[in-house]
């Protein structure tokens, strides 16, 4: 008996100690990149202080689907890839199209959202500006280390192409007068001009877009299994509906959301 007793003790250690050795796993946390002034994608309510907006409730409800969560951190646009690659970052959920470039330095999921680039010019100014050319010899504006500002300077139509920090920057100085006209993604100058945030402004209906490109999450290239989450997460909440909604609750079009 006092055998027995022995052996049930000893098997109990062993459990435990295997318990001990492998602990539940704890959820993962991913810090997620952010820009401030992105909206409606991302930006920072000041209610709150925290970064708000599609791409937030989008890696918000992909982790929710794939097991982790997020903590955002906001950093300016151009500085997102180098923060991501420098492991400062896991992930980057915001405005950026998914471009050749940018596929060289970091992965990508799937598309999110697609569209082009919109063009501002002031109330005042009721011009049908349909391309470049038509705005040959002014100076214009795009936001550093967006997809926009090279094919601008590359058209040889503009003397100038002032770059700016932020989008709210350039929306500025068109508001005021000091640049002819800007170009930035149509999404987020709809949804400033919509808020009154720039009563000068109008966005130019008629303009054609010539970056079209999608919004995806970017990732490290190593970090392959991230990437199989995140796209699976994805593909869920576009197959329930959950994607469309969060597009709607921004203002945007839930057709425009790639399949």
């Amino acid at each position: 008996m006092r055998c027995l007793v022995q052996a049930a003790g000893a098997a109990l250690v062993l459990l435990a100690g295997s318990a001990l050795a492998r602990p539940a796993l704890a959820q993962e946390t991913v810090r997620v990149g952010s820009t401030p002034t992105g909206v409606p994608f991302t930006f920072l309510d000041t209610k709150t202080n925290t970064i708000q907006g599609v791409m937030v409730d989008v890696i918000t409800a992909i982790g929710k689907q794939a097991g982790f969560t997020v903590q955002v951190e906001p950093l300016q646009f151009s500085t997102l890839i180098a923060a991501l690659t420098a492991r400062k970052i896991d992930v980057i959920s915001a405005a950026m199209f998914i471009t050749p470039p940018r596929k060289e330095v970091i992965s990508f999921s799937e598309p999110v959202y697609t569209y082009g680039e919109g063009l501002i010019v002031q109330k005042s100014d009721t011009k049908a500006y349909a391309a470049f050319a038509d705005l040959k010899g002014e100076t214009v504006g795009a936001q550093v280390g967006t997809a926009f500002v090279e094919p601008l300077k590359k058209s040889g139509q503009f003397p100038d192409v002032k770059v700016y920090d932020t989008s709210s920057d350039l929306m500025r100085d068109v508001n005021s007068g000091r640049v002819k006209a800007a170009f930035a993604d149509s999404p987020i100058l709809a949804y400033n001009i919509k808020l009154g945030n720039f009563p000068n402004l109008r966005l130019v209906e008629s303009y054609k877009p010539v970056v079209i490109g999608s919004v995806g999450i970017g990732v490290r290239k190593d970090d392959a299994a991230l990437l199989a989450k995140i796209d699976a997460g994805l593909a869920k909440i576009k197959e329930s509906g959950e994607l469309a909604k969060i597009l709607e609750k921004w203002g945007l079009q839930p057709a425009a959301n790639p399949s």
